[in-house]
């Protein structure tokens, strides 16, 4: 069963801008995992601004409540390079409360904008 759906956009260009402008803006939005590639290097904008993104969706799909901190969703990739979210903490309460057992996770960019839209089943 469908618990929630969640879509975002994230215009790429102004997501690097608030990067630019707000240095410790990465750290409070994304786990190292998240910011950096296995090799140290950083992920490229467009990347971190559909990350962004699917917090936004998975925030949506969860009844967009205050209090989840961004930090506990996060988005691994796979090998075969299908994204996924791992919750903790705040999301992984709320989840919990509303019976989510599974999340599924998509993630685009293209001409400017990145997206994402997330789905919470039970």
């Amino acid at each position: 069963m469908i618990v929630g759906v969640g879509i975002d956009v994230a215009e790429i260009d102004r997501f690097a801008q608030s990067l630019e402008r707000t240095p410790a803006l990465a750290a409070r939005l994304f786990l190292p995992a998240e910011e950096f590639l296995p090799g140290g290097e950083r992920r490229g904008v467009a990347s971190l601004a559909a990350r962004f993104a699917a917090k936004e969706a998975l925030a949506k799909a969860l009844g967009a409540p205050g209090g989840l901190r961004w930090t506990d969703a996060e988005v691994i990739t796979a090998d075969s390079g299908q994204p996924s979210l791992v919750v903790r903490g705040t999301v992984a309460a709320r989840a919990a409360a509303l019976g989510v057992r599974r999340w599924h996770l998509s993630l685009s960019h293209d001409a400017g904008i990145a997206s994402a839209v997330v789905i919470a089943e039970a």
